[in-house]
């Protein structure tokens, strides 16, 4: 069986991510979405409100099991015997920053980044954008996946 984690903040989980997660289905047979626990970063939603929206949105698809973690990722993929990470990539910068932390976790633990390029009408999409948009009351429904619920 294929598994791989899709690690991240999340915060909010966007059009983006969702895009990454159905592309990555086609060749993965099971994904688990790890939702990452870091102190350092405010966050928007708490993570338990993270995980119950994007819990919520795959309810019906066995393939994908949402998690959050408080460890390092490669400790994490071990943890949910994971033999791959998929990432999303918007820019160069990502890329170079994907790359180096890809390399150092095959060498550390034998387990193989995929790199998925973000469709190009989607490059400008962002939890940090979206979270912004959000303090200031805006409509974020185009940013985020449809029939995923923001609110109780």
């Amino acid at each position: 069986m294929r598994k791989a984690i899709f690690p991240g903040t999340f915060d909010p989980f966007t059009i983006g991510h969702y895009s990454v997660v159905e592309r990555a289905l086609t060749f993965m047979d099971e994904i688990v979405i790890g939702i990452g626990i870091n102190e350092n970063k405010n966050t928007y939603f708490p993570i338990e409100k993270r995980e119950e929206m994007i819990r919520e949105l795959y309810k019906d698809n066995p393939h994908i099991k949402v998690m959050s973690y408080n460890c390092l990722t490669i400790d994490f993929a071990q943890q949910v015997d994971a033999k791959f990470i998929i990432r999303g990539i918007r820019t160069v910068k990502d890329f170079e920053y994907e790359e180096t932390i890809a390399d150092i976790n095959r060498k550390l633990a034998g387990i193989e980044t995929i790199l998925l390029f973000t469709e190009p009408e989607l490059t400008c999409v962002s939890s940090t954008i979206v979270r912004e948009l959000l303090t200031y009351n805006k409509d974020i429904s185009q940013f985020i996946p449809k029939g995923m619920k923001m609110n109780d």
